[in-house]
């Protein structure tokens, strides 16, 4: 008991100790704390590590593979000058130009001042000052976008459009392209012109964030948003904030400055000129060099840093990447305003721009901090830049080796309910572009083995290997459908899926329609040809000639059928060119035909009335066949809205 005391006595002692020695040390460690400032280390990405199989991205291997690449691009698409830029850990690997931005004076593609109009692409940029005012809290991302409008969008089904739907290209608008190609600066309207009055507010047809339908309108009016909360001109804002910081030099949002001296032909080889347009600015209007876009590339793949410019923050940076929205399961969504372009397993995120000879393509990989960027001018390089890119994924960061999926017993059942017809989801209901849409649909049939046939989206083999999910083997391209209680919703493929899904068709064929405007021209046509041979008849025999009191109506009915053929033969030629420049007076011409066309209906249908109180049989014949033909135009005109004195399309 005593020894246990004692034990305890000396436990104590040794607590007194610590205790006291613990007292002693605790100011000098505080004052230890307060000298010494403890700096916490910058979060960066982890090192890029070389996959077994891969080549090094290095300057040294990149640049004679890019030059055989671009050789046989430039060969197949007979282009006449291009650009491609490479870049990696913030480094500018590559940056060449091809061939010769004036063809007709041999002056050859300079990458740091050569500037190519990239289409589409320009939402990227417009994406990024969005971003930028959204981290000063002057705008929101989920916010109803009238919020920041002097006009309104209405609403669909209760749901306003947003700022994510219009960055995510899932506004629900459908398309409209009046005015958006002009020749002559000087007919460009300011953008907020164009928006409210050069096309109207468009149509919505789609739910708000449901299905992704590429919108020139929507990054247009995200333009306008930016330039309304900045109190800034659009074009300046871009210039100040993104292009200054950046040192970008060589691009611009202008459809009229001194840089445009710099800009490439988009001539063909044979040297035919092709005409300069210009373009609502947000949505479509950049125009830049190789050099500059790496500087974009290089702040996206640096957490919005790039040399001293901090573009963007860091967290910023990574919410414009994340995937926002993906309408079909098993393929990739956008971004914003960024398209994702996976592939293998590795997040890949880019944008397309096509316009008018000029063909380009942006792919960031922000795992392996790399990009490239391709622009090309004159010819149509657009189907080979992809798989060039692809190619470029392939050889300096190869997939790891996957074993081949094996084909679903369902796949003939599941392929046997996506056989039908199909449109665009970038498409118009309620305005002229619908019977160009119309013409523009496609068929999925099954085949044998029970594979899809899509001619839409390739000469592919589709293989089901997960449920509504098939795989090409050629290419490894994914084609995916969403199914509700077996009814097709959407179907789309890993290359199209961000911006473009296909919506099973409704209403009408395209061969029931055709059919019919072929019917009505025909009878139109017979009754002009048979006119004159009725006038030489009653001529030559006196009991067929007309009295002379019905003769004024009878040829008003037949000049009305003149006017429908015309007016036929002038949408033949005009719909395919729809928003093309120097269309505005012959769709007046256009206008003032049908609406004399469809007057001209009054008399056809008086002459059918007294053909029948008197004329002989062949004239009533004719004569009713003419009035039903005459209804049924009008009936046409109508339900495809081809006559509008003020037409929004």
């Amino acid at each position: 008991m005593f020894a246990n005391a004692s034990a305890l006595m000396r436990r104590l002692s040794w607590t007194r100790r610590a205790t006291a020695l613990a007292a002693l040390l605790m100011p000098m460690a505080l004052w230890a704390q307060a000298q010494i400032q403890i700096t916490p280390l910058p979060e960066t990405r982890h090192a890029a590590v070389t996959q077994l199989g891969a080549a090094e991205l290095s300057a040294r291997d990149v640049q004679p593979w890019l030059d055989g690449e671009m050789s046989s691009v430039m060969q197949k698409a007979a282009v006449t000058g291009a650009v491609v830029v490479v870049v990696k850990d913030g480094e500018v690997l590559v940056s060449k130009g091809y061939g010769y931005a004036d063809p007709d004076e041999k002056k050859a593609v300079d990458p740091a001042s050569t500037m190519f109009r990239v289409g589409a692409m320009s939402g990227v940029v417009t994406s990024t000052a969005v971003m930028q005012l959204v981290e000063q809290h002057k705008l929101e991302l989920d916010a109803d976008v009238n919020r920041y409008l002097d006009f309104t969008i209405p609403p669909r089904d209760g749901k306003p459009v947003t700022l994510r739907d219009l960055l995510t290209y899932t506004p629900g608008f459908e398309d409209v392209t009046k005015r958006v190609y002009l020749t002559d600066p000087k007919q460009l309207e300011q953008n907020e012109d164009w928006l409210r009055h050069g096309v109207r507010v468009p149509a919505r047809i789609y739910p708000a964030g449901d299905v992704p339908a590429y919108s020139t309108y929507g990054m247009a009016l995200a333009g306008h948003i930016v330039q309304r909360a900045s109190g800034q001109r659009f074009d300046e804002y871009i210039e100040r904030h993104v292009f200054e910081p950046l040192g970008m030099q060589h691009a611009t949002f202008r459809q009229s400055t001194p840089l445009w001296e710099n800009l490439a032909s988009n001539a063909g080889p044979a040297g035919a000129p092709t005409r300069k347009l210009v373009l609502p600015t947000p949505a479509l209007g950049l125009a830049i060099s190789g050099g500059d876009m790496a500087q974009l590339m290089i702040a996206q793949l640096q957490y919005g840093r790039a040399g001293n410019a901090q573009l963007l923050e860091q967290a910023t940076v990574k919410q414009m990447q994340d995937e926002q929205r993906a309408a079909i399961p098993g393929l990739p969504g956008m971004a914003l305003g960024f398209a994702h372009m996976d592939r293998d397993g590795q997040a890949v995120l880019g944008h397309e721009g096509d316009f008018n000879g000029y063909h380009s393509l942006l792919a960031l990989l922000p795992e392996h901090h790399a990009g490239i960027f391709i622009a090309t001018a004159g010819g149509d390089a657009q189907p080979l830049l992809r798989p060039l890119v692809e190619r470029f994924s392939d050889r300096y960061f190869p997939p790891l080796p996957q074993l081949k999926p094996p084909t679903l017993g369902t796949d003939k059942t599941h392929a046997a309910q996506l056989t039908g017809r199909y449109t665009s989801s970038i498409t118009s209901q309620g305005n002229m572009l619908a019977l160009r849409d119309l013409f523009r649909q496609q068929a999925i049939s099954v085949a044998a083995d029970g594979s899809l046939i899509a001619p839409m989206f390739g000469a592919a083999h589709w293989r089901e290997v997960k449920p509504y999910l098939w795989i090409d083997d050629a290419t490894g391209r994914r084609l995916g459908a969403v199914v509700h209680d077996g009814q097709v919703r959407m179907v789309s493929t890993d290359a199209l899926s961000p911006m473009e899904v296909y919506l099973p068709a409704t209403g009408a064929s395209p061969a029931s329609v055709a059919r019919i405007a072929a019917l009505l021209a025909t009878v139109f046509a017979l009754i002009v040809l048979s006119w004159p041979l009725v006038g030489w008849l009653g001529r030559r025999h006196a009991s067929l000639a007309l009295p002379e009191q019905d003769v004024r109506g009878y040829r008003l009915s037949r000049l009305t059928a003149l006017l429908y053929l015309l007016f036929a033969g002038g949408w033949y030629l005009i719909l395919p060119r729809l928003g093309m420049p120097h269309l505005e007076t012959r769709l007046s011409l256009l206008f003032l035909l049908g609406c004399l066309a469809v007057l001209g209906t009054v008399p056809a249908a008086w002459e059918t009335w007294r053909a029948w109180r008197s004329g002989a049989w062949w004239r009533r014949i004719s004569s009713t066949i003419l009035l039903l033909a005459c209804l049924g135009a009008i009936a046409f005109i109508a339900c495809w809205h081809l006559l509008s004195y003020d037409p929004s399309y």
